[in-house]
């Protein structure tokens, strides 16, 4: 017995269609008007009338929708219902914020409050950095040859415990065309390695923070190398001034990117009352937060190095921008965000 053949689809009545339409198409428009005005400058554009109007001419839609749906209209008018009631429906229920203003709340709110939830993890990174530098230090002021074990030559390039403190002397100052190119390669190497660490040690940190700690503490044996070798020859306050122009924002950009990743290994380590898989999304949103702000700083630390340093050569202003620049860093962030208290 041969199966029955699937009824036929019911036929689309071309005329009631068109009625169908007609009646209705003048709310469609003018839905379709207030639509573009408010995606393209917000619903805080749309006065009280129009938005009243609104919700109104959303609601004939939507009813239009389901009726054209029940009496089996030409799918092109289905269509075209189905797209101007999304868009609808995003105007109308979607969250109203701007792009603008979800910038702003991370900047004013979400960073700073990031950042003072995260004080433990912010100590670890802070450590990591301040022991590899006095390490550094230590290990090349009892053996010069270390320096060779933690700096990379291609980096070094006659900036060595061999070089003589005149030669040293004008890599940190522009003495002439030429002079401060040696140097310049340093901070320009500083940077992008500085940036591959922030990237590691955060994108690490969740292996219960220790690379990203280790990490860190390489950095700071490089840079304790790097000024102890300057220090011996008399010139540690003044590669300090040099350092401190980008380096207060690049260093703190480290520490942070650091914290951002022991966040996480903590929350595997120590996930407290959560279980470890609420631990990692509850703190995976300050971590977030965290190298967003690395990032920024790294940027930052960039475009000072790349402006100042060619135009401050006195030690003491370089002192004064690179140590007053991280003073503002510190009171956005220790600052910004507070509720006001009743």
């Amino acid at each position: 017995m041969t199966p029955a053949a699937p009824a036929p689809a019911p036929a689309v009545d071309p005329i009631r269609s068109a009625r169908f339409r007609t009646e209705r198409e003048a709310g469609w428009l003018r839905l379709d008007v207030l639509l573009r005005k408010a995606e393209r400058d917000g619903t805080a554009a749309l006065g009280y009338d129009e938005a009243l109007e609104l919700a109104s001419l959303y609601r004939q839609a939507m009813n239009a929708l389901s009726v054209a749906r029940a009496i089996s209209m030409d799918k092109a008018l289905l269509t075209y219902l189905d797209a101007l009631c999304a868009r609808a429906y995003l105007v109308v229920y979607a969250p109203q914020e701007s792009l603008r203003g979800l910038i702003g709340r991370l900047l004013v709110q979400g960073i700073p409050q990031a950042v003072r939830r995260s004080l433990p993890a912010l100590l670890i990174g802070a450590l990591a950095m301040m022991l590899g530098a006095v390490l550094g230090a230590v290990l090349f002021d009892v053996d010069h040859s270390w320096f060779y074990t933690f700096v990379p030559g291609g980096l070094a390039d006659g900036r060595t415990p061999e070089a003589s403190t005149a030669y040293l002397r004008s890599t940190l100052f522009d003495g002439g065309p030429g002079d401060h190119d040696g140097l310049g390669s340093f901070a320009t190497f500083l940077f992008s390695h500085n940036t591959q660490i922030a990237i590691l040690t955060f994108a690490l940190g969740v292996f219960l923070t220790l690379p990203s700690f280790v990490l860190t503490f390489y950095n700071g044996l490089v840079l304790g190398a790097f000024w102890q070798m300057f220090a011996s020859k008399g010139l540690g306050y003044e590669l300090a001034g040099w350092l401190s122009i980008h380096g207060v924002t690049e260093i703190a950009a480290i520490c942070i990117a650091c914290a951002g990743g022991a966040q996480l290994g903590l929350a595997v380590l120590l996930p407290g009352d959560e279980t470890r898989r609420d631990a990692l999304r509850s703190r995976g949103r300050d971590a977030v937060k965290l190298m967003i702000l690395a990032g920024l700083m790294l940027v930052c630390a960039a475009v000072l190095e790349g402006f100042f340093r060619q135009i401050v050569q006195t030690t003491e202003i370089r002192l004064a921008v690179g140590w007053g620049i991280g003073a503002l860093w510190f009171a956005w962030l220790a600052l910004a965000g507070r509720e006001a208290r009743a």
